[in-house]
């Protein structure tokens, strides 16, 4: 675990609050068996799921997946190429400032923004990791403008470390299904992390975000969905839909 960052404020000494603890529920054996009928089926009807990033260094798949934010993966993977070949590393990254970077990234949307996270991101490396991407959850998060999701993104997809990105996607998802009952992503990632080994976690996430943009969208297409008997959305449906018996009197 890294040590707590000390602040300095003139001649004061304060300690940097602690990053929110989040507590899983317990999974029991009927809700285990349930996750992995779920997780098994996304897997059948998604198969070969993986981040649509273009990547090919976890440099890479940093600098795309903050572009990714409010963006699709398609335009991303249109700017990237341009991008990487002027700048293939933190340490090229590193040299001009935002304002340079946001004609080429500005068909991704909110490119002053991006251009000044990934400005802060790239000299971030440089200054304090000798130029490599960090490997670790609180080193990722420390970057300007790396949060959660985007550090397991680069864990899971670029480093071979377990981690579970929670995008507006698999909240939607999980929580239609009934696996989780949140919207906070943090509690949602930890509550998946529980029912889950750590092994299934990158995938589980790639498979409930193609979901969510094939099949379980906004407006659900429930008819071509292999989850019905699992899903608390779609069983509620078929309950409201029921007839209501009628009695009669004599």
């Amino acid at each position: 675990m890294s040590p707590r960052r000390r602040v300095v404020t003139g001649a004061t000494t304060t300690s940097a609050p602690r990053r929110r603890r989040t507590v899983a529920p317990r999974v029991d054996a009927v809700q285990a068996a349930r996750v992995t009928r779920v997780f098994d089926r996304l897997d059948a009807m998604h198969p070969n799921a993986d981040t649509e990033l273009h990547y090919r260094s976890p440099f890479e798949l940093l600098v795309a997946t903050i572009l990714s934010a409010q963006c699709t993966d398609a335009r991303v993977n249109q700017v990237t190429p341009g991008l990487f070949a002027l700048y293939p590393d933190a340490r090229a990254l590193a040299v001009p400032e935002p304002e340079q970077l946001e004609p080429i990234v500005q068909p991704t949307g909110f490119f002053r923004m991006k251009s000044r996270a990934l400005s802060g991101m790239a000299r971030a490396i440089v200054e304090h990791h000798g130029g490599e991407v960090p490997a670790s959850m609180d080193a990722l998060v420390d970057l300007p403008g790396v949060g959660r999701k985007t550090a397991n993104v680069v864990l899971g997809h670029a480093m071979g470390v377990p981690g579970l990105p929670v995008d507006r996607h698999v909240l939607r998802v999980a929580n239609r299904i009934g696996l989780v009952h949140s919207d906070d992503p943090e509690v949602v990632e930890a509550s998946l992390a529980a029912m889950l080994p750590p092994a299934r976690w990158t995938r589980a996430s790639d498979t409930l975000i193609l979901h969510g943009r094939r099949i379980c969208k906004p407006k659900p297409l429930c008819d071509r969905c292999q989850l019905r008997p699992d899903c608390a959305y779609y069983l509620a449906l078929g309950a409201k839909a029921a007839p209501r018996k009628r009695v009669v009197r004599r």
